[in-house]
């Protein structure tokens, strides 16, 4: 974890210009190997904090997301990908990584998580934890409605597919058809969230993300939206 960061003091109003320059170039690449299709920019606050609460499926999902994404935006990360070649320096460089030690309560982590939200910043942590191993949505965990209702912020869900299959797309000489969409902020009820609310409005979230996504992509959800009619 880089203690030399004071999150609490960002600008996160903007990219820093080695990030936005970072970005520009992420965006070309994906602009000549990738066919994206962004929907729901317009969702994305322009002030103030928020969590963005994607779902995770590839490696390729923060730099398809973070390229979008026109606000400096902070990474929660297990401490595992710190040591990865190339993309733990793609988390600490462009997504100013907090890791947090699995399997143990970090509460270094969970404090600077929140001088981010704080200082106004945007916190992007997967909700289902960990990358899906099928595509499909797994059940998700609490940290994103915890961090989200300390800071009264609100939460961002993101769906991103298609990136999974860029290898196969590349190795046939083909751009990858990508789809990122936005969806409209979730609002916390103000009022101090126990154990069972934090489930209500984490299965909140998780079924907005597979309302979000393809049947292929719902994963442990997708029977519940087949038995709503969707």
């Amino acid at each position: 974890m880089d203690h030399t960061i004071d999150y609490a003091q960002i600008d996160y109003s903007q990219w820093t210009r080695r990030q936005a320059a970072f970005r520009a170039f992420v965006l070309l690449i994906l602009r000549l190997l990738t066919r994206i299709q962004v929907e729901g920019e317009e969702n994305i606050p322009a002030t103030g904090p928020f969590v963005l609460a994607p779902n995770h499926i590839h490696m390729f999902d923060i730099p398809v997301i973070f390229g979008y994404l026109p606000r400096r935006t902070v990474v929660f990360a297990a401490d595992k990908w710190q040591k990865i070649p190339l993309f733990g320096w793609l988390l600490s460089f462009f997504g100013d990584a907090i890791y947090v030690h699995r399997g143990v309560p970090d509460r270094k982590a969970l404090g600077l998580a929140q001088d981010v939200l704080k200082g106004g910043g945007v916190l992007g942590l997967a909700p289902e934890g960990t990358r899906s191993r099928t595509g499909g949505l797994q059940k998700g965990r609490t940290g994103v409605v915890y961090l989200a209702s300390r800071a009264s912020a609100p939460i961002l869900p993101v769906a991103a597919f298609g990136q999974e299959k860029a290898f196969a797309c590349w190795l046939r000489l083909r751009r990858v058809p990508i789809c990122l969409r936005f969806g409209k902020p979730i609002h916390l009820p103000a009022s101090k969230l126990r154990a069972p609310d934090l489930d209500a409005h984490t299965d909140e979230l998780m079924m907005t993300l597979a309302r979000m996504l393809p049947a292929e992509y719902r994963g442990v959800y997708g029977d519940r939206l087949s038995g709503e009619g969707e």
